[in-house]
């Protein structure tokens, strides 16, 4: 394997600074900044958002119901569009 070719692959924290939750992984990304993780000092990557905080995640997610869809259509062009034309 050549040397000095293959990025550096270590602990990095990411810390999702939505829901100030943080964990600990691998990863060879790039970072200038550190931060204290369970006592030892590691690189940190801030996210706007991970699994801790992602709607769809969380249960959150906001659903529409088909109906609901229905009714502002026919509230916007009318409550005859959908009826056959004689």
């Amino acid at each position: 394997m050549k040397k000095d070719i293959h990025p550096k692959y270590r602990e990095v924290v990411f810390y999702d600074v939505a829901g100030d939750f943080k964990f600990l992984t691998r990863s060879t990304v790039k970072t200038d900044q550190t931060t204290d993780y369970e006592g030892k000092e590691h690189p940190v990557v801030e996210l706007e958002i991970a699994s801790a905080t992602h709607p769809f995640f969380t249960g959150s997610d906001k659903k529409t119901s088909a109906a609901g869809r229905v009714e502002k259509f026919s509230k916007k062009y009318g409550t005859d569009y959908f009826k056959k034309k004689a």
